[in-house]
């Protein structure tokens, strides 16, 4: 940060931004230099950084288990396989515990969402100015960019995007599975005559449309809201260590305390997805509820 030489408020806006690409006002098409520019851009700006790190994210999970299943062995099992095997069980038991259900689908839906969130939420223990910084040069060296106007934000659950994207797919799995299993005129019965007497339907029919939008909508800003405050916090922190010994060493001293308690907030959110997932895709399933 020192050697950036901007302000504490520049250096928090750079860390909070995503390199967003899309097109400008003026038609062309690029990447933001700014948060302004970025919200200029309208809806269908992307937000590169967060779609690059999920989709690789993604690829290393599914090569991790896939490269697990094609070794296991009946015999002595090595120490990646114990681990793998420890996930799945552990997915395996929560899934029997809250799904009162039939669904192939569900147990390899948590197993997805649980640990793909998990690896998200664990970028957040990198260094907070290494991949910023490599960005920069990247941007710099390679294209001729201005390295104040190259961001990156490594953690996808801090983007509001990737969160309200996988709550939405959970909520038109939940839809999907409430309309299958109840049929159209279940589903509308339960928004609409539950809890009180038919005759208030349209009170029960608020109450119950509020409940059900509600759910998509806690799902995503509770994993954004921990992961942003938790990523503000080390940037926080990182701005002690350009200002001077003392609160630089006291700094270093509050991120490895941090970084420690944090891992538990990583492990907890992805475990609070991936239960309400199955809670909610058992109530679609339950045909009396």
């Amino acid at each position: 940060m020192a050697s950036e030489q901007i302000t504490s408020s520049e250096y928090i806006k750079h860390h909070l931004q995503n390199l967003t690409y899309g097109q400008h006002p003026d038609g062309t098409w690029g990447f933001a230099h700014n948060a302004q520019e970025a919200s200029d851009m309208g809806f269908w700006a992307i937000n590169v950084d967060t779609i690059g790190v999920s989709v690789l994210l993604g690829v290393l999970m599914m090569w991790f288990f896939r490269g697990v299943a094609k070794k296991a062995n009946a015999g002595i099992p090595t120490a990646t396989q114990n681990f793998a095997e420890w996930i799945i069980e552990f997915i395996d038991t929560s899934v029997r515990g809250s799904f009162s259900g039939r669904n192939p689908l569900v147990a390899p839906l948590a197993l997805t969402i649980f640990v793909w969130i998990f690896l998200m939420n664990l970028m957040d223990l990198i260094a907070i100015d290494l991949v910023p910084q490599l960005a920069g040069f990247v941007g710099s060296t390679a294209f001729g960019a201005d390295p104040h106007h190259v961001f990156f934000k490594v953690v996808p659950s801090t983007d509001p995007n990737a969160t309200f994207g996988m709550a939405f797919v959970v909520f038109a799995m939940v839809i999907y599975y409430s309309i299958k299993v109840k049929g159209l005129g279940g589903f509308f019965g339960e928004l609409a005559f539950h809890p009180f007497p038919k005759w208030m339907f349209p009170i029960n029919l608020f109450l119950e449309g509020v409940t059900l939008i509600s759910k998509p909508i806690s799902l995503s800003l509770r994993l954004f809201g921990n992961m942003y405050a938790g990523e503000m916090i080390f940037i926080l922190i990182a701005i002690m260590y350009g200002a001077g010994l003392l609160l630089g060493s006291f700094g270093g001293v509050l991120q490895i305390g941090w970084a420690i308690f944090h891992i538990l907030i990583i492990t907890l959110q992805a475990f609070i997805f991936m239960t309400l997932t199955i809670v909610y895709l058992d109530m679609a399933h339950q045909e009396n509820h």
